[in-house]
């Protein structure tokens, strides 16, 4: 089995025709489903959360077997992800895609979860500290995209479960939870 890095590549990756969208709709949805599946999966363990579509990206080419997607292909398979709400265009010309491979709600969810974890209950905390902190290391919050973060914490917010402070910079913008 074929690896890139640590990340072990499904056997289609290998299979020529999976690099050029299929024709036929019943191959071309399996081929869909396929590649969005190995896009989710390799961004979260990578922690990748936007593709720009003209940039390198280790999944659109395979070297060994000579392949590289098209452009059109990219952006197909990237298209299914955000009418699936697992990504969306960051641009109007469709060139760079935030992956969310956890939906907005679910990252809510994981905040939440952190937040009781290590009792940040009726505490305030920064939004880097969540993202860059000592308490989230080794925990899916570390490193996370801001905007991804910031929208999931923006949903909390609106359900009631935290307020945000805004400071005089990014950095220190504030949370309080109330979980």
């Amino acid at each position: 089995m074929q690896k890139l890095g640590d990340f072990k590549l499904p056997a289609f990756f290998n299979y020529p025709p999976y690099f050029s969208l299929q024709p036929v709709r019943d191959t071309r949805e399996k081929q869909v489903q396929l590649w969005k599946e190995l896009i989710l999966d390799y961004c979260r363990t990578q922690k990748i959360f936007v593709i720009g579509l003209e940039e390198e990206f280790p999944l659109f080419s395979n070297p060994v077997i000579e392949r590289s997607l098209s452009n059109e292909a990219r952006e197909a398979f990237l298209s299914a992800l955000v009418s699936e709400g697992r990504a969306e265009w960051l641009d109007k010309g469709h060139r760079k895609c935030l992956i969310l491979w956890h939906r907005i709600q679910d990252w809510a969810d994981i905040i939440l979860r952190f937040a009781k974890d290590n009792g940040l209950e009726d505490t305030v905390t920064t939004v880097e500290e969540i993202r860059t902190g000592i308490e989230s290391r080794g925990t899916e919050l570390h490193g996370m995209d801001r905007t991804v973060l910031m929208r999931a914490l923006k949903l909390l917010e609106h359900k009631g479960k935290l307020a945000i402070f805004k400071g005089t910079s990014a950095d220190d913008e504030g949370v309080k939870f109330s979980v």
